[in-house]
């Protein structure tokens, strides 16, 4: 005999996996294990869709079952007296389940597990993919079961599997209005009631900053759809969490939904012997009253609910810190070169007290430069545990007047809480007007990885992250691969940086992996590099100082923050945690996402443009690709670093790699027209403009670039050199090599910026309109891809540009079929006479007398061959 079962508190989706299930195995029975079967029953009488006859538990021999098909759960707690069958050799066991793992699952001989919104979802797929007809009223009643299970596709867990079955059973005839109707239908009068119960006995607590209702109600007779209450009370109540304990008949039932990643309800539903998802699980408690099952539920939700906010979670860290020995001069330079306002003072590996900048300061001007640190600190100070709380940490900075708190684990020293971090921490957690009652939660950009990446790319990353968890480092995407992401822009250069040893972390995953690693040991950084080409920029979390302006920076090893505190713009500090247990977690700490929303470029300090001028070029560039604008004080700083000069500072190289990815854009001239009216092309060069025809030309040339990428034709070619012709326009010969020679250019490109740009000139001038094919061909034969886009778009007359187009599309491609060796084979022998028959095919090509290599050889014969007449 077979046997389909579901759990003990079957609802919509277990109907509709029964249902399914019942397709798949005609002969079997269906049994439902728990007290719904006369509710279910009584659900489809009313709705018209009477389609299961299920057999009653107390009639089912299970010395007689030998195959047990189990839907929606996979927990021995869940499926009553057939967890008896578990043990039992003869019995064969199919599983169909969507739950996550639990330590209470079972394995069969069959499983078909998959993490989806809902059972049912599973269930169709395998129906749909059999070619097992769905009746109509079938198809209602499985997409009601998906419909509760994702609620109506808006829980977290719903996943695109569920949208795309859903349309399958509408196509099977599913009627939406009875599916609209039973989830948002009147409720009967004893349902009535129990919300009524529910809503006066509901309890508020706050859990480790959650906000969590707990709430109890009572029944003589059990009430069918309770589920269906709890959501209603959700909707009305809107708490981050929902617990109900429903006394109905003689069992407590526990219905719990979440929205806060924090309250993981299938843990406690586990606890009770049910199961669920993190975000809705259920549980059926025997042998206890409802004030037992509160006080232990209750007991439950403090330890298993996550801490909101704790210590270690808003921490800085590594912390710079200094020797009680070393002196206030020491202590005060050290401060101004990082920029920091105070510092921890250590004996030891034991944190003995805090020296703030201004008593430095005070210090060394009162000639106290050479005493040590240890006199003149602050000794009386707080610490807190890495789990303090948020509350806790407010006392001591805020209450206590304490700029800088110690974060000590035991007696070593993990970090430091700044009165910023409390700030933030503090933004996150209280409403604000301006932010609407709810206050923003944590946010995991799992969903769009999963969508907007290739599925070896984000398996790549969790490898990144798993690799990071065994070596005890934290792991984490970083930039402008993360800023890409939230802007919806494909982007798959991933750059990681490691809170640990970015080079051993690189060593370690290419020996696991069999790849091949490029170390750069001296900035702590390593490049991977995949058999595919594919490569990953990997860094060690790292803080970097700029001597002088202009200079590059010397870089020191760090935390993630002040990793992300020295990158040039705030959208650029997105970091997302690759480490298992919080894979996804998008890491803000600088108002990233708010200025990607705002469409806003921020520097992250009033000195940015000054430490790093070429930063006002990337301004420019992102303020053009994205169509975002400067910050009010963000522009301020950039003009005044310009006028101050700090521009002209940077070497000729660094002015070039700007100014090529700024030409490598889509359409550059916007950002040249900022450059200019910023005056940053006297940068470049003093006579250097955009007006008279280098406008037009460089307009023309965007023209010519589209319409050469439509072409989609083989091999690429530099968009930067083409649009430097252009830029060129207006500029003497002479000065053309000033220019040159003030971006260091040399070499290769040199002499194609120069040189060729003058010869493509003087082709374009010997270009006529009736110029033949082939003189037109080896006229321009010699120029490369660049030079021909820039004669292109240097035409200004009608005729010339159709030349130029026919030869870059058409005649360009021109190739000779015929080989050296078919020559040797027709009778020619090799010798210098084959550069001159090469070369006539080729024109017989371009002036359409021989199409093909038939062709060819005719005309071989014919003029190369002397061919005798028969006799």
């Amino acid at each position: 005999m077979e046997v389909i079962v579901t759990h003990l508190n079957a609802d919509f989706d277990s109907l509709g996996s029964m249902i399914a299930a019942k397709k798949l195995y005609p002969e079997a029975k269906l049994v439902f294990p728990g007290a719904q079967e006369k509710s279910l029953r009584d659900f489809l009488v009313r709705s018209t869709l009477y389609i299961l006859e299920s057999e009653r538990l107390k009639d089912v021999d299970l010395g007689e079952v030998r195959r047990l098909i189990v839907v929606d759960t996979r927990q021995r707690s869940r499926i009553g007296k057939f967890v008896h069958l578990l043990q039992r050799p003869e019995v064969e066991i199919h599983i169909y389940d969507h739950h996550p793992p639990s330590p209470d699952d079972f394995h069969g001989h069959l499983e078909v597990v998959e993490e989806r919104g809902a059972n049912t979802t599973i269930m169709t797929r395998l129906l749909r993919e059999r070619g097992i007809e769905i009746t109509p009223e079938e198809a209602t009643v499985m997409m009601l079961g998906i419909y509760e299970d994702t609620g109506s596709f808006t829980y977290p867990s719903t996943t695109e599997a569920d949208f795309q079955e859903a349309g399958y059973l509408l196509s099977c005839g599913a009627d939406l209005r009875i599916v609209s109707e039973m989830m948002t239908r009147e409720m009967t009068s004893e349902q009535v009631f129990l919300l009524n119960q529910m809503i006066e006995n509901a309890e508020t607590y706050n859990f480790h900053g959650v906000q969590v209702i707990v709430t109890t109600a009572a029944s003589e007779r059990y009430i069918a759809e309770a589920a269906l209450l709890v959501h209603k009370m959700m909707d009305m109540e809107n708490p981050e969490a929902l617990f109900a304990l429903l006394m109905m008949e003689d069992k407590v039932y526990l219905i719990a939904r979440s929205r806060a990643e924090e309250v993981d309800v299938a843990k406690v539903a586990l606890e009770f012997g049910g199961g669920g998802h993190p975000t809705a699980a259920s549980a059926t408690l025997r042998g206890m009253t409802t004030p037992e099952a509160k006080e232990r539920l209750l007991k439950l939700l403090s330890k298993v609910v996550r801490p909101r906010v704790c210590a270690k979670e808003i921490m800085t860290s590594p912390l710079r810190t200094i020797e009680a020995e070393a002196t206030l001069g020491e202590a005060h330079e050290v401060m101004r070169k990082y920029g920091l306002g105070v510092l921890p003072v250590m004996k030891g590996e034991e944190v003995v007290g805090l020296i703030s900048k201004e008593v430095a300061e005070r210090g060394v001007i009162h000639g106290l430069a050479d005493r040590p640190v240890g006199e003149y600190m602050t000794s009386e100070i707080a610490s807190v545990s890495p789990e303090a709380s948020l509350w806790e940490v407010y006392e001591h900075i805020v209450v206590g007047d304490q700029r800088l708190l110690p974060v000590i684990e035991g007696r070593r020293l993990l970090g430091g809480i700044t009165r910023t971090d409390l700030l933030r921490a503090l933004y996150d957690f209280f409403p604000s007007p301006h932010r609407g009652p709810e206050r923003p939660k944590r946010r995991n950009v799992l969903r769009l990885l999963e969508e907007r990446l290739p599925g070896r790319i984000l398996e790549l990353l969790r490898e990144l992250g798993r690799v990071g968890d065994e070596l005890g480092y934290r792991v984490y995407a970083v930039g402008g691969f993360v800023r890409d992401l939230l802007l919806g822009r494909e982007n798959l250069d991933v750059d990681v940086v490691v809170e640990g040893d970015g080079v051993r972390f690189a060593q370690v995953f290419s020996q696991l992996f069999s790849i091949k690693v490029k170390i750069h040991k001296r900035m702590g950084t390593a490049t991977l590099l995949f058999p595919s080409g594919y490569r990953i920029d990997v860094a060690t979390a790292r803080m970097e100082y700029y001597p002088q302006p202009a200079a590059p920076p010397a870089v020191e090893h760090s935390s993630l923050k002040m990793d992300l505190l020295r990158r040039d713009f705030t959208i650029n500090t997105l970091a997302v945690d690759l480490n298992p247990s919080s894979f996804g977690e998008l890491v803000d700490f600088f108002g990233a996402q708010r200025d990607l929303k705002e469409g806003v470029i921020r520097v992250l300090h009033s000195l940015s443009f000054v430490e790093d001028p070429s930063r006002i070029f990337r301004a420019l560039r992102f303020e053009a690709r994205f169509g975002f604008q400067m910050g009010r004080q963000t522009e301020s700083l950039m003009r005044n670093a310009i006028a101050s000069g700090f521009v002209d500072r940077l070497s000729g190289a660094r002015l070039f790699a700007e100014l090529r990815l700024i030409l490598q854009e889509e359409n550059p001239l916007p950002i040249l027209e900022r450059m200019e009216e910023l005056g940053l092309l006297k940068v470049l060069h003093p006579r250097l403009t955009l007006g008279g025809r280098t406008k037009q030309l460089l307009k023309r040339t965007h023209e010519v670039l589209n319409w050469y990428d439509l072409l989609f034709l083989e091999g690429g070619y530099d968009r930067a050199l083409v649009y430097m012709y252009g830029l060129l326009e207006g500029l003497k010969e002479r000065e053309r090599v000033e220019m040159a020679d003030r971006l260091s250019l040399t070499g290769r490109f040199r002499r194609k910026l120069l040189d060729d740009r003058r010869r493509a000139l003087k082709a374009l001038s010997r270009l006529k309109e009736g110029t033949s094919a082939v003189e037109i061909y080896w006229t321009l034969e010699p120029f490369g891809t660049e030079v021909l886009l820039f004669i292109l778009a240097s035409a200004e007359d009608r005729g010339r540009r159709k030349l130029l187009s026919q030869f870059i599309s058409q005649w360009r491609k021109t190739k000779v079929a015929l080989t050296g060796r078919e020559l040797q084979e027709l009778g020619l022998p090799p010798g210098p006479l084959y550069q001159k028959v090469f070369k006539r095919l080729l024109e017989a090509h371009l002036q359409g007398e021989v199409k093909d290599k038939a062709d060819e050889v005719e005309l071989v014969r014919r003029e190369f061959l002397k061919v005798e007449d028969p006799p």
